[in-house]
């Protein structure tokens, strides 16, 4: 099948989608119920409720949605991304040209009217600090600067005469049967009374409310399903409305009366005329033509993810966006021949000799390996490509190639390699099978050995330069890699020649076949390389041995290179023949030998665990430590391969190909320009396919928390492909993984079709009310500065000298201003004055300070200074050496500390932390000097050298623990172990239960899925911790105004039951 006819197919399935199945939501009625306006293709339209030809309002690249009408029908609000972030927008039904109401570059969504010349919206500007919940703001349409509404945090904000409703709660909306501490709830604020009251207290999913007719509405999964409710914020009394049971509404609107409502389900805008009780499909035709190309040609002149030298080291292969390229190895020779074109999904590289090529495919194998139109069965093939035997043999030049199934599994082949002979390749199927297998010249694959059939991925794997070995790293059930070899024919068990409870990584072979390096983390708590001897004659040698040989190699200038080597390896106590060759701060990684094994090419600041903040460079080391040197400064690279002559490194370097003499380190980059063509709609089938392929081996339950995984996909086939946007796609992706109810799940993609500005706003570290003056001043923020200090009361006139008026937004005056030297004029106490100011990009910091500055502030106030404060942000290496550094002032003079885990979003460090709780006294010391006599030694008894004798810090003073339902992951895991390991008692509310250990699967355009793969249990009460939140000793609830007011019942509640425990010697 020719790549045409592909296209073909794909350009008559939009368009009959298009035509019949188009993916139009958000709808929303006009308050008389006459008129629809909904989003599609990213563009408001406008239609007659009854159905009709839609009318597009808005024509713009930019991803628009939520439209909302105004009270009186004149205006309609929305939503867009026109300037590279959420800004709301108004337009009017006869289409005027839009006008913009917020400059932020946050985010500002939900929009609603609170009158008709108001809307509130929701947002996080300074009020919002750790929170997982936005702010409430309101702008005018005629204009000016938003202000804060609500001194409550609450998302999708719904006014009516008296109340304000909005919802509270952390669970992402697409969990549709979610149940736990994080479900969103409604609540209503009573602006006579000032009181705040949960209408919601069911735990599922309450959100969306709406006010029509006096009464309150909202979708609620209380179910299993999102469906339409009513009640009286009076009398208590609710009514469901609907009762679906195949999909949940996705989104709904009323008329003032509530008789008309409109519904997005499934793919269908439906609507209701009798109040919610029978629906419709409300028939509307919107215009054929497509906003952006389906199928459209793109060039590709970098985002490498690999790379492969042909035998001959004359051409590079090389893969990006799911498809093979060839050119000449030559950086002034760009032009990239693609042998893939299909929207399949080819990697995995490498060259069986100069002019053949194997890859891996999951394309169907139909067609000689080109394809085949059912995009919907994807397989899993090992492919051999070369010129077709009527073409010239040179690949770069050929103009036909030939396509050869050489392997095909049920299973995902995920790796392999070939032996450096090229006579033998190992293949990595699924997640835990590694097979070799004989190759001959003409790709021929045969003699299947079978080496492992587990649950674990072998990373690293690598051939020794004979061939007959391959190393490899390996986990165990406790989750520790280690560094195995195995003979490739399986003559006998693997042989773990690393041996440590740290992890290790990454075997590399030298050339020679005497050392194997590797990455470990088994000291310094950080990676560094190390290699074992794989010979015991060589461990033995002394320095002054290895000195001579060298003396004795270089005067034997006739020595032949190309002695053929024979790997021999002394396995008795091989891993006690490990060295260690570098110790830097951070994480080395990447090891590569040099030609003759003498020297270690190596990365630093690599990421993970114990990173280190700076630039990553290459280095070069010899292999006993010394002789280090830097070859490429402030350069991420990977993928090091060295060449045959052992003259030149390549690596990927910025998303190309690049090169290094290694005498010279200096990065020489590929130049490269390859052409592909993107079928949008068979890309996105295969991203479904791909993903849920992912998901359907990996996901860490077999039986998908009893969900219909295959159902699922068939169900959400047709939405997903008539998705005409990739926010839709993305939208309808995450709603269906939304179904399994687990969390660290979701569809991630920076990619976008629109082409938009992006402007970053200067921030000041302010707030305004009202009246323009500045009401509340963010502690260090660029408006807290000595030179630049504002005053509350403040109001600012001017900005680099444009006058600021009443209807002027202040935020249109700061874009662009990011630590730009900028003048602000402000009237104060009456008279004008300047200052210069520098605003900032980012106060997300500062403003996590100034909440933890508040905490400890109130620790003091409701302790009476005998109790300190830690806040643990993260469970991260930067969060635990605040925690060590903290441990010190805030347990300086004062009889116990408080533990905050409540908005921490987890990460890995809780056993850490346990090591640091899990320190007894057992001894005391009294050193010459402290004391007259050694009689006294009583008054030193809480006296310990810690920070001599432990590799971390100590906490022996009493405790006590915050969580609450924002403590996320491993934040959770720790909250399970402080109180069922009795460290103290744990205060707040049920955290999220949302725990288990994720990873990545990466998707043909760059986007990628989570893949939860790890499921954790409570030792002490074998609970899953996944739905299984960890419940509080002491359970309080903070109020929605408790922000506003100071106030922190949660931490009064610890500080109180700290100081109880301790009065009563506990």
């Amino acid at each position: 099948m020719t790549r045409f006819s592909l296209a073909i197919s794909s350009l008559f399935l939009l368009f009959t989608l298009s035509a019949q199945d188009q993916f139009l939501h958000s709808p929303a009625l006009s308050p008389d119920g006459s008129q629809l306006a909904f989003s599609y293709q990213g563009d408001i339209w406008t239609v007659a409720t009854n159905g009709g030809t839609a009318r597009r309002l808005t024509v713009h690249e930019s991803y628009e949605s939520s439209p909302v009408w105004s009270p009186d029908g004149k205006k309609i609000a929305f939503v867009g991304n026109r300037y590279g972030n959420n800004d709301l927008f108004v337009t009017d039904p006869g289409g005027m040209l839009p006008q913009r109401l917020t400059y932020h570059s946050g985010s500002d969504s939900e929009p609603n009217w609170l009158d008709n010349e108001t809307l509130l919206f929701t947002t996080r500007r300074i009020y919002a600090q750790v929170e997982r919940i936005p702010e409430i703001y309101r702008v005018k349409v005629s204009g000016g600067t938003p202000v804060r509404h609500s001194s409550s945090l609450g998302g999708a904000p719904a006014h009516s005469d008296r109340y304000l409703a909005f919802t509270r709660g952390g669970c992402r909306v697409s969990r549709e049967a979610y149940r736990g501490p994080a479900n969103r709830d409604i609540w209503v604020y009573d602006n006579r009374s000032g009181a705040f009251r949960q209408i919601t207290t069911n735990d599922g999913q309450d959100h969306a409310p709406q006010w029509a007719n006096g009464k309150l509405y909202f979708l609620s999964a209380r179910d299993g399903r999102y469906n339409l409710y009513r009640r009286s914020v009076e009398d208590d009394s609710m009514e469901q409305l609907t009762k679906f049971k195949d999909w949940g509404i996705r989104s709904y609107s009323l008329s003032n009366d509530g008789k008309t409502v409109a519904i997005s389900q499934g793919g269908k805008v439906e609507v209701s005329t009798n109040g919610g009780r029978d629906f419709k499909v409300a028939k509307i035709e919107v215009g054929q033509d497509f906003k952006f190309y389906p199928t459209e040609e793109t060039t590709i002149t970098s985002g490498v993810n690999e790379y492969a030298l042909s035998p001959n080291e004359k051409y590079l292969a090389f893969v990006s966006k799911g498809e093979v390229f060839l050119k000449p190895n030559d950086k002034d020779k760009s032009r990239a021949r693609n042998i893939s074109d299909h929207p399949y999904k080819d990697d995995n590289v490498g060259w069986l000799n100069d002019s053949t090529l194997l890859f891996t495919s999951d394309r169907p194998s139909a067609s000689g390996g080109r394809g085949s139109k059912d995009n919907s069965a994807l397989k899993s093939t090992l492919l051999l490509c070369q010129p077709k035997k009527s073409e010239n043999s040179n690949p770069y030049l050929a103009f036909q190639f030939d396509y050869k199934t050489i392997l095909e599994s049920e299973m995902s082949i995920s790796d392999y390699k070939l032996s450096p002979q090229r006579d033998k390749i190992a293949v990595i199927y699924g997640r835990g099978k590694l097979a070799t297998y004989d190759l001959d010249t003409l790709g021929n694959i045969s003699n299947e050995t079978v080496l492992l059939d587990g649950w674990d991925y072998p990373g690293g794997l690598s051939w020794s330069p004979d061939g007959n070995w391959l190393a490899y790293n390996l986990s165990d059930l406790d989750f520790n890699d280690e560094i195995y070899i195995h003979p490739a024919d399986n003559h006998r068990d693997p042989v773990n020649i690393s041996m440590h409870p740290r992890g290790d990584y990454n075997p590399v072979w030298s050339r020679d076949g005497r050392k194997l390096a590797f990455r470990s983390i088994r000291n310094n708590g950080d990676n560094d390389i190390w290699f074992v001897w794989l010979r015991e004659e060589d461990y033995e040698k002394t320095q002054r041995d290895w000195e001579e040989a060298e003396d004795w190699e270089e005067a034997d200038e006739k020595k032949d290179k190309k002695e053929k080597v024979q790997v021999r390896i002394d396995f008795e106590d091989i891993h006690e023949r490990l060295v260690q060759v570098t110790s830097l701060p951070g994480n080395e990684g990447a090891p590569t030998f040099g030609p003759d094994g003498e020297y270690l090419y190596f990365t630093t600041n690599n990421g993970s665990r114990a990173g280190r903040e700076g630039d990553s460079d290459l280095m070069k080391v010899k292999w006993d430590g010394k002789e280090m040197k830097t070859l490429l400064s402030n350069a991420r690279v990977y993928g090091l391969e060295l060449d045959e002559k052992g003259k030149k490194m390549y690596m990927v370097y910025k998303g190309k190909v690049a090169s290094t003499d290694l005498d010279k380190g200096k990065a020489e980059s590929q130049n490269m320009n390859g052409k592909m063509t993107v079928d949008h709609v068979a890309q996105r089938n295969h991203m479904l396919e791909d993903g849920w392929n992912a998901l359907n081996d990996g996901f860490y339950d077999p039986d998908f928390h009893g969900r219909d995984w295959a159902g699922l996909k068939e169900k959400y086939r047709p939405l997903l492909l008539s998705a005409s946007t990739r926010q839709d796609f993305s939208t309808l992706y995450n709603e269906m993984l939304g179904q399994l109810d687990a969390s660290h799940m979701g569809f991630r993609s920076s990619v976008q079709d629109e082409e938009v500005q992006s402007q970053r706003t200067g921030f000041l570290g302010v707030e305004l009310d009202e009246d323009g003056k500045v009401s509340r001043i963010l502690n260090d923020g660029p408006a807290d500065r000595r030179d630049s200090k504002l005053q509350i009361g403040d109001r600012i006139v001017a900005v680099n000298g444009e006058r600021i008026g009443q209807n002027d937004n202040l935020y249109r005056y700061l874009n662009g201003k990011v630590d730009e030297r900028t003048q602000l004029t402000v009237l104060r106490a009456g008279s004008e004055q300047d200052l210069l100011i520098r605003p900032g990009g980012s106060l997300r910091s500062l403003n996590y300070e100034a909440w933890v500055d508040q905490r400890k502030e109130l620790t003091e106030r409701y302790s009476g200074g005998r109790l300190g404060y830690i806040h643990i942000q993260g469970m991260n290496w930067n969060s635990f050496e605040r925690f060590e550094r903290e441990l010190t002032a805030a347990g300086q003079g004062r009889d116990g500390v408080v533990i905050d885990v409540r908005f921490n979003g987890g990460g890995w460090t809780t056993d850490m932390l346990m090591t640091v709780l899990n320190v007894r006294q057992h001894a005391y010391t009294v050193p010459r000097g402290a004391a007259k006599s050694l009689k006294q030694n009583k008054d030193f008894r809480n006296n310990y050298p810690y920070g001599e004798r432990l590799p971390q810090a100590a906490l022996t003073k009493p405790s006590v623990a915050l969580c609450n339902e924002a403590s996320y992951s491993n934040a959770e895991i720790f909250s399970h172990a402080y109180k069922h390991l009795g460290h103290g008692t744990l205060v707040g509310q049920p955290t999220f239960g949302a725990v288990i250990s994720t990873g990545g699967h990466g998707l043909i355009d760059g986007s990628y899925v989570r893949m939860p793969f790890r499921a954790w249990y409570v030792h002490a009460t074998e609970e899953n911790m996944e739905g299984g939140p960890a419940v509080p000793d002491v359970i309080v609830a903070n109020a929605p105004n408790e922000k506003a007011l100071n106030e922190d019942s949660q931490l009064k509640k610890a500080v109180e039951v700290l100081l109880g425990e301790m009065s009563e010697g506990r």
